[in-house]
């Protein structure tokens, strides 16, 4: 059987409040139900999908040693994992909702395809990249 699709990320923070608010007011994914899970946490959702999930670290890392899983030790930044992109329609109402919660993105363009791309950090230092395909 062959993989199909990515299905989601998991955030681990010492701000469960903090994480969810930047991606659903910074990047507008939109906080949705989550099942009730042995530790604290909120799905956010693009577009029906529950694509992002955010647990507060110390919590979720007790319960998952319960499940026989090592802990994850970083504290900050996207580890080996370099970052996470999404794709998005709109280029400028990303970008002018990025600029409105204050928060700084490095832009790019990629050449022959003319994709627009913003770069982004999350409150926890996980690289977000946003690519905008031309309309």
């Amino acid at each position: 059987m062959a993989l199909t699709s990515i299905q989601h990320l998991l955030v681990l923070t010492d701000d469960i409040d903090g994480t969810r608010d930047f991606y659903r007011d910074a990047l507008g994914l939109e906080e949705g139900p989550r099942p009730p899970l042995e530790f604290p946490g909120y799905w956010l959702y693009a577009q029906d999908v529950p694509c992002v999930h955010v647990a507060e670290r110390e919590i979720y890392n007790a319960h998952a040693s319960t499940l026989g899983l090592t802990a994850s030790e970083a504290t900050r930044g996207s580890g080996v994992v370099d970052h996470v992109a999404f794709n998005a329609s709109d280029y400028d109402e990303i970008a002018a909702r990025l600029e409105r919660h204050g928060v700084d993105a490095v832009k790019n363009t990629v050449p022959e395809i003319n994709m627009r791309q913003l770069f982004v950090d999350d409150p926890n230092g996980v690289r977000i990249e946003i690519n905008v395909l031309p309309g």
